[in-house]
């Protein structure tokens, strides 16, 4: 797999060393790394409404002093980011089941320490894959979303019914207007949406509730 050239791997564990290794690990597979000593601090860098802005994922130790690993990715799951930034678990033998246990509950995976340096990083390569694709689908929501709040009342209700399947004529008694005021709203309705069909807007509709 290509890396993602522009991804950001966030390292959050409390043992200086790790941090250090593993960040030196992905600067060889040209990866960016942001290390954290704590939980604390990492949500500290989340504050309320965070984003990420590019393709990212978490490494994310199971026992740290204060705000466990698993309590902070209880708090990343309930704010919906872990799709946005899966969460890869870094844990000791004994805290295997209790990472295991994690991945059912939407961790991506866990790397049992000491681990595997190539089967880590292919990991890490998979996990800011699929944060990449959930960015670009997040992004085109926004962008179908913007397009759609241009549209006028009156073109919503033109677009309803055409995406319904409905001809001009019906659409122009339904709303008690002219078949030509019509054909004026359903070329907006197209323009602004950047179709050039119906089947075209129904399907852009239908991948805007999808995502």
């Amino acid at each position: 797999m290509q890396p993602v050239l522009d991804a950001l791997v966030y390292i959050v564990d409390d043992d200086a060393g790790v941090r250090d290794a593993l960040a030196w690990l992905l600067r060889t597979r040209r990866l960016a790394s942001q290390t954290f000593p704590s939980a604390e601090a990492f949500t500290a860098l989340l504050g309320d409404y965070f984003v990420p802005q590019q393709p990212a994922c978490v490494l994310l130790d199971v026992r740290m002093p204060g705000i466990s690993g698993l309590v902070l990715f209880e708090q990343l799951l309930t704010r919906g980011l872990t799709q946005l930034m899966p969460v890869i678990f870094l844990t000791g033998n004994a805290d295997v089941p209790t990472a295991v246990n994690a991945v059912k509950r939407g961790a991506f995976d866990f790397c049992e320490k000491p681990f595997s340096d190539n089967a880590l990083v292919d990991r890490i390569e998979q996990a800011v894959g699929l944060s990449a694709q959930t960015l670009e689908g997040l992004h085109t929501r926004r962008r179908l979303q913007a397009r759609l709040d241009e549209l006028t009342i009156r073109e919503r209700e033109v677009m309803q019914r055409v995406i319904d399947g409905l001809p001009n004529k019906l659409i122009a008694d339904a709303l008690d207007i002219s078949i030509r005021t019509v054909e004026v709203h359903r070329a907006r309705v197209f323009e602004k949406m950047d179709v050039k069909s119906a089947v075209e807007l129904a399907n852009k509709l239908r991948g805007l509730q999808d995502l």
